[in-house]
């Protein structure tokens, strides 16, 4: 059974710093027709348990701590008994939103997750929060990115806990390091890749 990349897009809000925004999230589903990865879990816990459809979770796996990528996932967990991974440095986000339940493990720069052939490596990417976290899967030449890198540029750095050249460090030593025809698939809006992405990262690093 072939490994494939789905993807989910959920809508909802995303809140933070007293504002509240409306946002379509990607959720990708990672695995084969045996078992599979969910990373970022927003919005519609339905959706994604029926996109999982009968493939055994292995886990959920979480790119950042923000309420619009973790809102649904202890449903998610719940519903299919995957357990839930976020790096540390995220929990005082998680909290915000999951006060009375704890994730239930801690995702380390480097640690790899093997799924349906193919490994997961993830990449701590701070700036767009601390605990930012990008999965590298080196076979199928993607990175998952979360809302650190878009197409079109770093993620949003205006609000708590964010830092622009924190996040441009990250992209500029983890991302664009990848081959560049690596495809970028993000947090929200289109996929791109580490090739279309460089340019405007060199400009920003010079500024």
């Amino acid at each position: 059974m072939a490994l494939r990349i789905d993807r989910l897009v959920t809508s909802g809000t995303f809140s933070l710093d007293g504002g509240t925004w409306d946002v379509d999230n990607n959720v990708w589903i990672v695995g084969d027709d045996a078992e599979c990865i969910v990373i970022d879990a927003p919005h519609d816990p339905a959706a994604i348990v029926e996109q999982v459809g009968g493939r055994r979770l292995l886990a959920i796996r979480l790119t950042h701590a923000h309420d619009d990528h973790i809102r649904a996932a202890r449903a998610v967990a719940e519903a299919t008994g995957a357990p839930i991974h976020l790096h540390p440095a995220d929990r005082m986000l998680w909290d915000v939103v999951h006060p009375d339940a704890a994730p239930d493990h801690e995702v380390a720069d480097g640690d790899t997750f093997a799924v349906a052939g193919g490994t997961l490596q993830a990449l701590h990417t701070p700036g767009h929060s601390p605990g930012s976290v990008c999965y590298y899967l080196e076979s199928e030449g993607t990175v998952f990115t979360g809302d650190t890198l878009f197409n079109g540029g770093p993620g949003a750095t205006g609000r708590s806990y964010s830092d622009y050249p924190t996040i441009l460090e990250s992209i500029s030593t983890r991302l664009m390091t990848l081959p560049a025809d690596t495809v970028v698939r993000t947090g929200h809006g289109d996929s791109t890749t580490v090739a279309a992405e460089a340019p405007g990262i060199e400009e920003a690093l010079k500024g």
